[in-house]
């Protein structure tokens, strides 16, 4: 079986996206936030077996751990009511994909992050993903403000309530920031980056994991910067008097595979155990394109893994075997399917 762990609903229905413009209209204006318009089961049907699952079966790909269009989460919009709204909507309709394709999507939530606005408050949105929705995880923005950074560290006691639900529902965070406001920051290309390898940072100045020891995030994108600078974080965690990285992050945190060169992909598979490296494409996410060095598409990452030549045993755990274990919900329904 094939799980990819890294997947957005980018094809969302139109109605969604003319809900969200609505939605902003009004909040600039000061008149009452509008109702999320109907959305037909064929519409989700039509834009996800166009895209999607069609992939999906290109690929020969079994399943997505499947959340909200990441860039358009767009936290530092509107209000905290209006994040609320918007994150209910989305987390909704990734439910019902969900209930359409049982066998091939699994759901994780956003959260209405709001800058300034305690994480606590996202709590409830957070159980009523997992223990309502089915979903076996969340995605946590450690900048809601949208390339500002104004929040305090992902290691701050602030984000503790949300910490502790986590390990109480046993449900892990991929920490993926969304679209930026700042000139400075392309959002794919940049923002997106930076984001992975700051957060590794932060993880790797504090001792997070000493309060919260079962606590798991995932780090998309193969991890930013972080498995090319290997040696540079090895480094500071010496000066820094903080235990080797491998005892010190790497039983709580992850990799994903969202690497589009067969060069990053060795790379990582070189430098990360493979017990923390993670199946994932983004798709369809921040690269749709066909590379013209390949005549492939950029995002098939199942190619450059296959490519690596790995055991059976260890294709299993980058394929299954870690997602099944760093998320532990979605273990239970693939046993529930006798898979």
């Amino acid at each position: 079986m094939i799980i990819d762990c890294h997947g957005h609903y980018t094809t969302a229905p139109e109605p969604l996206q003319l809900f969200r413009e609505a939605q902003i209209k009004a909040f600039k204006e000061g008149k009452a936030l509008p109702e999320l318009p109907h959305i037909s089961d064929d519409q989700i049907r039509e834009s996800i077996e166009q895209n999607q699952m069609r992939l999906l079966k290109e690929r020969g790909l079994d399943m997505t751990i499947f959340s909200p269009r990441a860039s358009a989460m767009a936290h530092h919009i509107g209000n905290e009511a209006v994040s609320k709204q918007w994150t209910s909507a989305c987390n909704e309709l990734i439910a019902r994909v969900v209930e359409l394709y049982p066998e091939t999507f699994i759901g994780v939530c956003q959260l209405p992050q709001f800058p300034g606005v305690p994480i606590k408050n996202s709590i409830e949105e957070l159980e009523r993903s997992v223990n309502d929705l089915g979903f076996v995880g969340c995605n946590l923005n450690p900048d809601p403000s949208g390339g500002h950074w104004t929040s305090k560290p992902l290691t701050d006691p602030s984000w503790y309530p949300l910490y502790e639900k986590m390990v109480e529902l046993d449900v892990p965070a991929m920490i993926h920031v969304s679209g930026s406001c700042n000139p400075n920051f392309h959002a794919t290309g940049a923002h997106y980056m930076n984001a992975d390898t700051t957060a590794f940072m932060q993880l790797l100045e504090g001792n997070l994991f000493k309060d919260f020891p079962d606590l798991r995030f995932i780090i998309p994108h193969g991890g930013g910067a972080v498995p090319y600078h290997w040696g540079r974080y090895r480094g500071l965690a010496d000066m820094m008097k903080q235990p080797p990285l491998n005892e010190h992050l790497m039983k709580n945190v992850y990799f994903d595979t969202c690497v589009y060169h067969q060069p990053g992909i060795d790379l990582l598979f070189e430098v990360i155990e493979l017990e923390n490296i993670l199946f994932g494409s983004e798709m369809v996410g921040a690269v749709r394109g066909i590379d013209s060095e390949t005549g492939f598409y950029f995002d098939d990452t199942k190619r450059y893994v296959d490519n690596l030549g790995l055991s059976p045993e260890d294709r299993t755990k980058i394929y299954s075997g870690n997602a099944r274990r760093v998320y532990p919900r979605l273990d239970k329904i693939l046993k529930g399917m006798g898979l």
